[in-house]
């Protein structure tokens, strides 16, 4: 099922898939949760989360990839901040530097 409210784009790296998505409008409640489908990614690289969103919205992305090796939320001054990780050598706080 698509989701008409919400924009995804995967964007494939070496060792990290970024999931951009865009919410359409201006105002977006959280019923749009039962329907919402984000991209699959390949669970064995990061994930970085990118895009404007209420935190209920990115908690939602963020359990959905929680069995990926790590999960990182974008920030344009650093790139992604760890939130999520269950590989050795990469911890919660980390900062994955995008390309």
């Amino acid at each position: 099922m698509t989701n008409d409210v919400i924009l995804f784009k995967k964007i494939e790296k070496d060792t990290y898939t970024l999931i951009e998505f865009q919410i359409k409008g201006d105002i977006c409640t959280p019923n749009i949760l039962t329907t919402l489908e984000p991209p699959e990614v390949d669970a064995t690289r990061g994930v970085i989360l990118s895009g404007r969103e209420p935190v209920w919205f990115l908690g939602r992305l963020i359990h959905h990839y929680h069995l990926t090796i790590w999960i990182a939320t974008f920030d344009p001054r650093l790139g992604g901040g760890v939130v999520a990780s269950h590989a050795k050598g990469v911890k919660v706080g980390d900062v994955k530097l995008t390309d």
